[in-house]
């Protein structure tokens, strides 16, 4: 596969270490190919990624090449099956995300209100998904059906929060996926700084007319 595209997929985790946005082993990317699928491999530490050693996987989920798959593939092709449109997932612990649902997010539909024109711009609704264990391939249906009902409703998502343990989010390419990501972690952090009121109907309105906003 792409030599270039495991270097982007190792450069977004080094990265998303780098500024604390993922610790330890904590979170996985994964990248939808022509063939499959690539991604990190389990207990990998997004720092220190090695483009090499990325899991290979076809497109029935058997592992091809590589070091062990992350446990969460199973979720990541639920979402590429859902949304033909993800070409990357990235999944992290963000720590100001996982304190929101600690704390409490503003609603189940939407963790956190439309306080900026770049979160609704950029990152648009994000549910928050009920807690399941690690690895619970419950959680993949409750993500798909996430994503399709919003979907019907007009209103696509690029991004889920799971209650407890962190989001998803996808998009066409690591980095565009990485920037949802970003954004969506960022707006937490200042929702739970400041507590803003919401932007005024009549902003987001502007915003779905000269930028085509999903909200």
């Amino acid at each position: 596969m792409s030599t270039a595209l495991r270097d982007e997929i190792c450069r977004i985790g080094e990265s998303l270490f780098a500024r604390g946005y993922v610790h330890a082993t904590a979170g996985n990317i994964s990248v939808r190919t022509d063939s499959g699928f690539l991604i990190t491999p389990t207990d990998a530490c997004l720092g220190r990624l090695d483009p090499a050693r990325l899991a290979e996987v076809d497109v029935g989920g058997q592992q091809t090449g590589g070091e062990r798959a992350s446990k969460t593939l199973a979720l990541h092709r639920r979402i590429y099956a859902a949304d033909p449109e993800a070409r990357c997932v990235i999944h992290t612990h963000s720590t100001h995300l996982v304190a929101l649902t600690l704390a409490g997010v503003w609603t189940a539909d939407d963790i956190v209100p439309p306080i900026t024109p770049y979160y609704v711009m950029k990152v648009g609704h994000v549910p928050l998904i009920p807690y399941h264990r690690p690895g619970d391939p419950a959680v993949g249906d409750a993500v798909a059906q996430r994503i399709a009902a919003m979907h019907a409703a007009g209103t696509p998502i690029r991004a889920v929060m799971l209650d407890r343990l962190g989001p998803n989010a996808w998009h066409r390419s690591p980095s565009e996926a990485s920037a949802v990501l970003e954004e969506l972690e960022e707006t937490a952090r200042l929702w739970l700084m400041t507590r803003p009121e919401p932007l005024a109907p009549e902003r987001i309105a502007e915003l779905r007319e000269h930028f085509d906003a999903r909200w």
